[in-house]
């Protein structure tokens, strides 16, 4: 997760209407504002995955965030949260888990045999590279939505 803080010159409510309107005419992505409370305005961002085999293609992270009216009534606080999508960390995790799953359970039956060996590291390794490559997806995409949002807000 990371943080992402603004500090905006314009009314919380303009602002909110900015991002509301901006934003909902865009196909493909999911914009959910709750102007719930006097304090703040909460809003949920993230992309329609349809289907698992476009887990790869999509911009796949949540984005949250609270609209602040500062204390000196001229201004707004944007604090944005950016979240990784919950199937990218599963389909990690299990990647990694089987590799070690494979590789504990080959030690322990003190195998002789070389491709049972490779074919434990090789998971245990896809596993690892997968990380390595949604990591760099993750800030990438995080970037992408730092300029969007930047766009939509004259920052």
């Amino acid at each position: 997760m990371k943080n992402w803080k603004l500090r905006l010159e314009s009314n919380p409510q303009d602002v909110s209407n900015n991002l509301e309107s901006a934003l909902t005419s865009v196909n493909g992505l999911l914009f959910d504002m709750n102007r719930g409370g006097n304090k703040s305005i909460k809003f949920k961002i993230r992309k329609r995955i349809l289907y698992a085999w476009y887990l790869p293609y999509v911009n796949s992270i949540i984005v949250n965030g609270k609209i602040f009216k500062t204390d000196n009534n001229n201004g707004t606080d944007l604090e944005i949260l950016f979240r990784q999508h919950f199937l990218w960390k599963l389909l990690i995790f299990i990647h990694i888990a089987l590799g070690m799953a494979f590789l504990i359970g080959i030690i322990l039956e003190k195998s002789n045999y070389i491709s049972t060996y490779l074919f434990g590291v090789i998971i245990l390794g896809l596993g690892i590279l997968l990380w390595v490559k949604v990591q760099k997806k993750y800030e990438r995409n995080i970037q992408e939505y730092k300029t969007l949002i930047s766009q939509i807000l004259g920052v």
